[in-house]
């Protein structure tokens, strides 16, 4: 397997992520982690995020900006996007995404692109739970396509 695509309630194995982009003709490994923080824009407070998905549409999505990088970067040997739903305590991760490649340019690069795009196309939103009361995140946006190199 050289993509792992996962959309999951469970704690995500951000170690077990790392493991398995090692690869033999790889030589940088970038993993991306994205964890629950005590502030949002114009909110402070926060003690935790519900997030939420069109389930469906997620595996799709993030297989389609995993082929995405390999077009751009087809030097990748591993591509990693994983995301939670549910409730997410502080510092819980959220969002992991990893990329293996054989220089750190493209490794760089191409993970940089994964969760940018994976912010911007897959339909995942979050609820943040904060000293002023519940709300919908305030960056939230139209979901958009993959872009296309």
């Amino acid at each position: 397997m050289t993509t792992w695509i996962e959309l999951t309630p469970d704690e995500l194995p951000i170690a077990a992520v790392y493991e398995w982009a090692l690869d033999p003709s790889a030589g940088a490994v970038v993993l991306f982690s994205g964890t629950v923080r005590d502030h949002a824009d114009y909110r402070t407070g926060v003690t935790r995020l519900v997030y939420e998905a069109y389930e469906s549409e997620v595996t799709p999505r993030m297989s389609e900006i995993a082929a995405e990088m390999r077009r751009r970067w087809p030097s990748v040997c591993k591509a990693a996007l994983l995301h939670r739903v549910g409730t997410l305590a502080l510092t819980e991760c959220s969002v992991v995404v990893a990329v293996s490649a054989p220089h750190r340019d493209a490794a760089f690069e191409a993970a940089r692109f994964g969760i940018d795009t994976l912010k911007a196309t897959v339909p995942i939103w979050k609820q943040e739970h904060h000293d002023g009361g519940t709300d919908w995140g305030l960056q939230s946006q139209p979901i958009a396509e993959v872009p296309r190199a």
